[in-house]
């Protein structure tokens, strides 16, 4: 038996925050006490939270991909992003693998097959610090997203899968402006050039949408996946979602959207950097007005990992009457539950003890040690 005392430590449970002792035994919480105990490391009044749980973040591929037509080794790239992970106190990441080609990639299922099969390489040789999951980012208007799909969907690491369409003119850019405005810069070119571009995708998205989503929710469902809906607008939007069995909607973009997903019962995510920054990149709705209103219950790093743990520390003083343990459960027990992953995402007795150190009095939320199942990795 193997025993690990944490004490002296502010421990943020599921409903309080409570000044104690937290013991480990074999991998898990075996007991949470109020007070000191008399041996055990010290925390000199540090936060003791748990694990932090991501279910969407696309830094694997941009280890993968540092440059545009510059591809990493993939076993270099995930080593580089597990530290990252790690050392933002996540212990549970769903690494967002893309599939579905386009101009830009057409040969994106060599490139997702690489990752998958870097993510399974290294939880099966133990050397990885976080738990790493696979969540399929399905393009559903790319005329192979289905043959992608099916090549990696039936894989043990495979747990979450998003139909999202990026189509210029609806969902996260309903207003064509706004997509000319923000795409401009970036990919260069004449207005006729990118108002080409505009086209064709609209062409993929009538052409393929429909049929694709049909066949990927049809076949999550039989493979016991987590689906999620993305950039939900409307109330057609969400009304899908419904039909499709979905269980999560990511970025909602419109209050509209959001309150019906909350109604359905959708667990709704949004992106911890659009709470850091106090607004959406891309000018949609704002996470912290979600939060007020009730109706967010996840928040995702998206594409900068510290953004979790640092906005779950600043929501209680963004939104009246929200508590650090609420704040909190956005990062850990709901995207947990969300995941059907029940043995996690809380400090209670019997629950993994995948566990974070955090500075009380840094003026950042700064991450000091992180155990993943009682051994420390971080």
């Amino acid at each position: 038996m193997s025993q690990t005392v944490f004490t002296n430590a502010r421990i943020v449970l599921a409903d309080e925050v409570v000044t104690g002792s937290v013991s480990l035994v074999d991998g898990r919480i075996a007991a949470i006490d109020t007070g000191p105990s008399r041996s055990g490391e010290d925390f000199d009044g540090d936060y003791l939270i748990a694990g932090l749980v991501e279910l969407h973040t696309d830094h694997l591929e941009n280890h993968y991909r540092p440059r545009p037509g510059v591809f990493w080794d993939p076993m270099a790239a995930l080593h580089a992003h597990d530290v990252q992970i790690a050392g933002s106190g996540i212990t549970t990441v769903f690494d967002a693998v893309r599939i579905g080609s386009d101009a830009d990639l057409p040969n994106m299922l060599d490139h997702a097959r690489q990752m998958v099969e870097a993510v399974r390489s290294g939880g099966a040789a133990g050397w990885m610090r976080a738990e790493h999951f696979i969540h399929l980012r399905c393009e559903l208007p790319s005329h192979d997203v289905v043959e992608h799909f099916e090549t990696l969907a039936d894989h043990p690491k495979t747990r979450l899968a998003s139909v999202m369409d990026h189509t210029p003119g609806q969902r996260q850019f309903r207003s064509l402006d706004d997509y000319k405005r923000f795409y401009a810069k970036q990919m260069g070119g004449t207005a006729e050039q990118l108002q080409a571009f505009i086209d064709a995708r609209q062409a993929e998205h009538e052409r393929y949408s429909a049929a694709n989503r049909q066949a990927i929710v049809a076949r999550a469902h039989e493979l016991g996946l987590a689906i999620a809906s993305h950039d939900d607008a409307t109330l057609a939007h969400v009304e899908d979602a419904e039909r499709d069995g979905v269980a999560i909607s990511e970025f909602p973009t419109t209050l509209e959207a959001a309150s019906a997903a909350h109604d359905a019962g959708l667990a709704i995510l949004m992106g911890a950097p659009n709470v850091v920054r106090g607004k959406s990149h891309s000018g949609n709705i704002s996470a912290t007005d979600l939060v007020a209103a009730g109706l967010l219950d996840i928040l995702s790093s998206d594409y900068v990992p510290f953004a979790l743990l640092q906005a779950a520390f600043l929501l209680p003083s963004r939104v009246e009457g929200l508590d650090l343990s609420r704040a909190l459960a956005t990062v850990t027990m709901n995207p947990a539950r969300a995941a059907g992953l029940d043995d996690r995402g809380e400090i209670a007795t019997g629950k993994r003890a995948d566990l974070v150190r955090v500075a009380a009095n840094a003026p950042l939320p700064a991450v000091r040690s992180v155990w993943r199942e009682g051994l420390r990795v971080s």
